[in-house]
């Protein structure tokens, strides 16, 4: 090795010797290291992105046999606000074909902003209209006979070979918002206009707080299953205890490893007066002990808003590492498959690394509810203690999202009619 001259601070905090040919040699590993170091802090920065696929998380490798029986399930949609897919995932003039709900719609932006959920399907001659469609305007046009669909409305406002528009000529449309950086619809198995609205996070409009991420999931059971964990207490300690780091899978999760560090949870649930009998919360203090040792730096207070069947807010503080919300989605696909996503919104001060990592714990805890709700049966009578009462209670506020006529399954030889 040749004379070294000079000592220098690289981009990953290391020294970088310069060696004695002078800077013409050393400038390359220099704007090398420099790059690298400018791609990590890029890559920390960038928001946590974590996608499951169906079937992919929470079932056992047992081929050839039934992974459930279905049980006595409430009726499969309740009445509410459901997301479809994230504000940006819309730019203007874009559609969408989405499964939602057991059926079939096109979702697209017109080109005054404003976004529209129709039915996919064109009444004309069965085209699904997002398939191949195009916006003009404040319509989709049809792909296969440019019919166009006023999203407003439904009304056809053009039929480019028919001299007269019928009267009758319409689509369906579904009532939709767009808060929180979200395009919802809502749903109601009689056609009835919403009953409430969805609550802006004022943190997130006035941009205070930022994105830093989202998980997705899919869970096989039925929607109910997902916002009942709120009420049920006890799962929390025995299923959420063992520490994040023990992972997902439920055989594994008490492993003498991790048996040192576990995580505790005190909790309420409470339903919300009118006019927002719509809307229940749940209080949870989350301590962490090390070797039984309470550290309460490691204390934080989460307070869990539901609003409706299908949305909720995870809002939490903590002294040191700062504010932000989760924000959680349930969205029925078809009867016994949701669709979760959690996005996560923090202080723009606070580096990104530290909701990104409350996220990533989000998810390690969630994924362990996948386990059991992907293989669990539904019972409208469950065998409870006395220490189970708020479950009841939970089922019996959960009621008023079904209708007389929402829809049911009913049993048949060959399996299930929906």
């Amino acid at each position: 090795m040749g004379p070294w001259r000079l000592l220098l601070p690289c981009a990953a905090g290391a020294l970088l010797l310069l060696p004695a040919g002078g800077w013409g040699r050393a400038l390359p590993p220099l704007l090398l290291l420099v790059a690298a170091g400018a791609a990590l802090l890029r890559r920390c920065a960038r928001p946590l992105v974590v996608r499951r696929a169906p079937d992919s998380v929470g079932f056992l490798p047992e081929a050839g046999c039934s992974r459930r029986r279905v049980g006595a399930l409430p009726p499969l949609y309740p009445n509410g606000w459901y997301r479809l897919l994230d504000s940006p995932e819309l730019p203007r003039g874009g559609v969408r074909s989405l499964a939602v709900l057991g059926e079939r719609v096109a979702v697209f932006r017109a080109m005054d902003g404003r976004a529209h959920v129709v039915d996919a399907y064109c009444p004309h001659l069965g085209a699904n209209l997002a398939v191949g469609g195009r916006v003009v305007g404040d319509c989709i046009e049809c792909p296969f006979h440019g019919w166009q669909f006023r999203g407003e409305d439904g009304k056809c406002t053009t039929i480019p070979y028919a001299e007269k528009v019928p009267d009758f000529a319409q689509i369906k449309t579904w009532p939709s918002c767009e808060v929180n950086g979200m395009i919802l619809v809502w749903y109601h198995c009689d056609g009835g206009a919403p009953e409430w609205a969805v609550p802006e996070q004022a943190e997130i409009t006035s941009k205070e707080w930022v994105y830093r991420g989202y998980t997705e999931h899919f869970v096989s059971a039925h929607i109910q299953e997902i916002p009942e964990n709120a009420a049920d207490f006890a799962h929390l300690t025995f299923l959420h205890g063992p520490v994040f780091m023990s992972g997902t899978d439920l055989r594994y999760t008490r492993s003498k490893l991790w048996d040192s560090v576990k995580h505790c949870w005190k909790a309420e649930w409470q339903p919300e007066p009118e006019p927002n009998k719509h809307c229940s919360q749940m209080v949870v203090q989350h301590s962490l002990t090390v070797f039984g040792k309470h550290f309460s730096f490691l204390d934080f207070f989460v307070r869990a808003r539901q609003v409706g069947p299908g949305l909720v807010f995870l809002t939490f503080e903590h002294a040191f590492l700062g504010r932000g919300v989760i924000l959680q989605s349930v969205t029925p696909v078809e009867p016994l498959l949701q669709h979760v996503v959690h996005r996560i919104y923090y202080q723009r001060a606070m580096p990104a690394a530290i909701p990104k990592f409350i996220l990533n714990v989000e998810c390690i805890q969630f994924e362990r509810d996948i386990m059991i709700w992907n293989n669990k049966q539904y019972l409208s009578k469950p065998l409870l203690v006395k220490e189970d009462s708020t479950i009841q209670r939970h089922r019996r506020w959960f009621a008023q999202f079904y209708s007389k006529n929402s829809t049911r399954f009913t049993r048949q030889k060959d399996g299930l009619d929906w």
